[in-house]
């Protein structure tokens, strides 16, 4: 599926859709996560070798395995990857837990679209469960947060036991979840509390052990810490009238009342409101705020070492009695997101922690996992438990650290929050702005997500070029959330407006209490580019190069062709490209020239070291923009730019012909090369019909006799027929697919 900014009509199953959102963007579980089965993973590892790593529980050195991966669909052995111990307590464990790297010796190698796997133990909780229910919520309730799943794992053909795979949160993670990875990445860890320290970002360098307790996981050659610096001086020395606008420039504040919510509804002390501890600011470059990621939750549901009964303690007094966090301190200080935070807690409590199927899924849980936990040799080591203690642990305390059991801490946790939540009204929640970046005379289409308590309407206020301010209503799109009953994603679109204008606009929300809400605080500013003047194109790209075409190195790579669409040689040493239309410089061409009609290929690989025409960032087949920006001369004009979404492995999407407005996708791919070439079969418009689509009924229909394949997003084909027009999809996910015929015919298929 594409997307261009534009008035533009697309063959195929290709539509005009919303620009990408800076709202998290929420991956299926795959294969990789599927909790269908509990997968089996085998490491092979030198035996000395293995011995080495348990005697050297510190190290983090990546040693070379194989990985073996079988869920009973799925048998995939992957020849050098790194494994290690991971953890920080854990390490001194019975149980202890491990890393997976599969790009350790290979660089830029991925497994189902991450680098690295956590395997972890879960030595201290006898449900081996906590962890997974916690990342569970924070999937349901729409927010950024590792996936997960229950594996065994064996080295050497030895059970090592019921672990939890956890997704690892790096550069791949911030790229899956926010559609971007260029901005600084934090992990924080103890004593993070986020207080100020001084204006010279060098100052957040300071180390914890060998360790820097805001340690930079991306950009580490420069080393910035300007950032995040300017954040921890906006969040502790703004005054409490100024904070909520100087704030919000800055930091996804709604969406962290609402992991706050959650992270007190879990009892997770060992995080930043409490322990200062185990948490990720990712400086998003799609908005230019910071997000809050939640990490390693384990120490939750019950599970206590301070003596504190957690199911109980005040909502709002959550964080350490004697310590500083400001970051949860100030903002319930301010009664606007006091308030909001009291809903987001109601809303994920009546809405998921006490829906009775939720519950219920306590008890399947332990079903699914018990023969796994009888045969685990580690599971006793650590703190004695036997399986009694694991069927025990969902409904009791098992002593010690375990003060109670995870089904009666979340009803007496939901009970005791509801009890201890203000009354009163939440003004209107806005988020996640943004706009499509139209050139001259192409429809503008605004985006916004907004929620209320109540009834509430949601308008755009906009102007041109300073003068009067004008409103109009924003509709809600139909997407779907993962939160029942809810939405919340509205949508504007305005009438092309002349190049050279100054477009001005803002989101403004009234409840039914005459609560009025404008975001942002100072309105988005954009200047409306002209049309592509140049005839410089982004003219074809493949997201998903496995065999098409190799690099210098030998390394498909994925691509970007661009067409001189003009009469004459242009210079591109003062020209940029980039995948966020937000950052125009991020990767400068270099001082060459592409003659009249030309073509010219740059590697979206992350490779630059690897070649001029290797650019600084690489393509997601998921989700993506590309932009071709003018030099700064020219104010970083805009000359083209694309956006997509569920791209094919090894299928290009290209113009129709070198230049032209509308696109197509292309079975044998063109690149360095006419998009018109004579003799190439390329997909037909609408030549496969498909029905019911969306489809929720489980059974697939074709309007006439075909052979076909169905693919998930990752270009894994699911499912194959010979001749029929009928397919059983009933055990397809929710989500988008491509059927394809033999014969070239290509639709796209939404499975409810």
């Amino acid at each position: 599926m594409i997307k261009k900014t534009g008035l533009i009509s697309l063959f195929l199953f290709l539509t005009v859709a919303a620009p990408l959102s800076a709202q998290p963007l929420l991956p299926d579980d795959g294969p990789l996560y599927g909790k269908e089965s509990v997968p089996r993973i085998d490491i092979l590892i030198h035996p000395d070798t293995l011995a080495w790593i348990y005697e050297n529980v510190e190290s983090d050195h990546d040693f070379r395995a194989i990985f073996v991966f079988d869920n009973g669909n799925i048998h995939d052995t992957i020849h050098d990857i790194g494994f290690r111990l991971r953890g920080n307590t854990s390490r001194y464990s019975a149980k202890k837990s491990f890393k997976v790297s599969f790009n350790s010796f290979i660089k830029g190698r991925k497994y189902y679209g991450v680098e690295k796997l956590n395997l972890n133990g879960e030595h201290n909780d006898p449900s081996v469960s906590r962890a997974g229910l916690f990342w569970n919520i924070i999937n349901k309730a729409s927010l950024a947060g590792s996936r997960y799943n229950h594996v065994q794992v064996f080295i050497n053909g030895y059970y090592y036991g019921l672990y939890i795979s956890v997704e690892h949160i790096d550069e791949e993670f911030v790229k899956t979840y926010f559609g971007n990875n260029n901005g600084n990445l934090y992990k924080c860890l103890w004593p993070a509390d986020l207080t100020y320290r001084g204006a010279n970002p060098d100052l957040y360098k300071f180390k914890t052990g060998n360790r820097r307790t805001y340690e930079l996981k991306t950009n580490k050659e420069a080393d910035d810490y300007s950032d995040l610096a300017n954040f921890i001086d906006i969040l502790n020395n703004t005054p409490d009238e100024q904070l909520p606008c100087a704030l919000e420039s800055v930091f996804n504040v709604q969406d962290y009342l609402k992991i706050a919510a959650v992270d007190i509804i879990t009892g997770n002390w060992d995080d930043y409101i409490y322990g200062k501890n185990n948490f990720y600011l990712y400086h998003n470059t799609a908005s230019g705020l910071f997000e809050y990621i939640p990490y390693d939750a384990d120490n939750t549901f019950g599970i206590d070492w301070a003596g504190i009964a957690w199911e109980n303690r005040n909502i709002y007094n959550w964080e350490h009695p004697s310590e500083p966090r400001p970051l949860f301190t100030r903002l319930m200080q301010i009664p606007v997101y006091k308030a909001q935070f009291t809903y987001y807690l109601k809303q994920v409590i009546n809405e998921i922690t006490s829906k009775q199927d939720f519950l219920d899924n306590l008890f399947v849980i332990r079903e699914n996992l018990r023969p796994y936990i009888a045969g685990d040799p580690f599971y006793p080591l650590d703190y004695g438990y036997t399986i009694e203690s694991f069927n025990a642990s969902f409904e009791e305390a098992a002593g010690a650290h375990v003060k109670t059991g995870i089904l009666p801490f979340l009803l007496e946790r939901n009970s005791t929050a509801l009890q201890q939540a203000i009354t009163g009204n939440a003004a209107p929640m806005i988020k996640y702005i943004r706009h499509n970046y139209p050139f001259e005379w192409q429809p503008v289409v605004i985006n916004a997500f907004a929620e209320d308590d109540g009834q509430m309407s949601v308008r755009l206020e906009y102007r041109t070029n300073g003068g009067e301010w004008q409103q109009t209503a924003m509709n809600e799109a139909t997407v779907n959330d993962r939160l029942p009953g809810h939405n919340g994603n509205y949508t504007a679109t305005l009438d092309g407006i002349p190049a050279g204008t100054l477009l001005e606009f803002r989101i403004k929300s009234i409840d039914n209490l005459n609560v009025t809400v404008a975001k942002p605080c100072n309105p988005v500013q954009y200047i409306i580019p002209p049309q592509n003047t140049l005839g410089l194109f982004i003219n074809e790209f493949m997201a998903g190069n496995k065999k098409t075409i190799a690099d210098e190195y030998g390394e498909f790579d994925d691509w970007i062709e661009i067409f001189n669409g003009s009469s004459q040689s242009l210079w591109l040493g003062d020209k940029y490209m980039t995948d966020n239309l937000s950052k125009p410089t991020k990767w400068a061409f270099p001082d060459i020239s592409i003659g009249p009609g030309s073509y010219l290929l740059v590697w979206a690989d992350g490779q630059p070291e690897q070649g001029a025409l290797h650019a600084t960032f690489k393509l997601d087949k998921a989700q993506e923009e590309i932009g071709l920006f003018h030099n700064t001369a020219s104010g970083m004009v805009l000359i083209d730019s694309v956006s997509y979404t569920d791209q094919i492995t090894d299928v290009s999407m290209g113009r129709i012909i070198d230049g032209a407005v509308e696109w197509k996708l292309f079975t044998t791919p063109t690149p360095g090369t006419t998009n018109s070439m004579l003799g190439i079969p390329e997909n037909k418009p609408n030549l496969l019909k498909i029905y019911p689509n969306p489809n929720n009924t489980g059974q697939l229909r074709l309007t006439e006799e075909a052979s076909f394949s169905i693919f998930d997003p990752s270009g894994r084909e699911v499912l194959s027929k010979v001749k029929s027009n009928e397919a059983d999809i009933s055990h397809l996910k929710p989500g988008v697919y491509i059927v394809k015929t033999v014969d070239g015919g290509v639709a796209r298929l939404i499975v409810l």
